[in-house]
């Protein structure tokens, strides 16, 4: 193997329990997540997460090699908020519902969580995601996603296609949200009232876009952005998933 090869935290033996310090590796998780979520990634060293844990630095790397094996921790515990809910139906008309519900059901969990951590949207794609609750996401995925029929590549595009509407639409939202709290998209027309007004003889079609959608945006109508997508990307895979047998 490389010297270069790439580690993993779930790679890595863990320590004899009887060496093991008073602080704890759910601790240290715990509070990475408090940070993470207050402040963002920019927000969390190893130095701030001792303090805030009133301990040394030594603790935290007693648990972790770095901040990326912290990172690696923190990013699986919030994965254990999101469900993939098993198909009810496994043949015929029953499997095509059956799976767009649980598939449905798993999109809207997995963008739940990154409203609450949105933090994780740049750490996906970054490492492999192979701790307990990743895999069991992943394991229920593959069961609801296999129940239309998809095999091999195609059950990993199906899946894979989801996950990544989901990361990109919740980031979105979750960046919007962090960014303009307590501002409103009917603020911002009125804000930009004169640019629209001078871009409207080039662009009349994106002004009016502009004024007409954003002075009714509300949150059913974002929830309705997010339906409408995803329902799209089913659309999509019934009309290529396998014929039941």
């Amino acid at each position: 193997m490389a010297e270069n090869a790439p580690v993993s935290v779930w790679t890595r033996p863990e320590r004899p329990r009887r060496d093991q310090p008073t602080l704890s590796r759910d601790q240290i998780v715990d509070a990475a997540i408090e940070l993470l979520d207050a402040e963002g990634l920019a927000g969390l060293s190893m130095r701030r997460l001792g303090t805030r844990l009133n301990s040394g630095a030594t603790s935290v790397y007693w648990h972790v090699a770095n901040k990326d094996e912290l990172l690696e921790l923190a990013l699986d515990r919030v994965m254990g908020e999101v469900t993939a809910p098993p198909p009810h139906g496994t043949n015929g008309a029953n499997r095509t519902n059956g799976w767009r519900a649980s598939a449905t059901a798993y999109a809207h969990s997995y963008r739940a969580m990154i409203h609450r951590h949105p933090w994780t949207v740049t750490l996906f794609g970054s490492r492999p995601m192979i701790g307990p609750n990743a895999t069991r996401v992943l394991d229920e995925a593959l069961v609801a996603f296999g129940a239309a029929g998809f095999t091999g590549f195609d059950l990993e595009y199906a899946w894979s296609l989801v996950v990544d509407y989901v990361i990109g639409a919740a980031g979105s939202e979750a960046s919007w949200q962090r960014n303009q709290a307590g501002v409103t998209a009917t603020d911002w027309v009125e804000i930009l009232g004169p640019h629209l007004a001078r871009i409207g003889d080039d662009r009349p079609a994106v002004s009016a876009h502009i004024r007409d959608v954003w002075t009714n945006e509300t949150g059913d109508i974002l929830e309705g952005r997010f339906e409408f997508g995803l329902a799209c990307l089913l659309d999509g895979l019934e009309a290529r998933r396998p014929p039941a047998p």
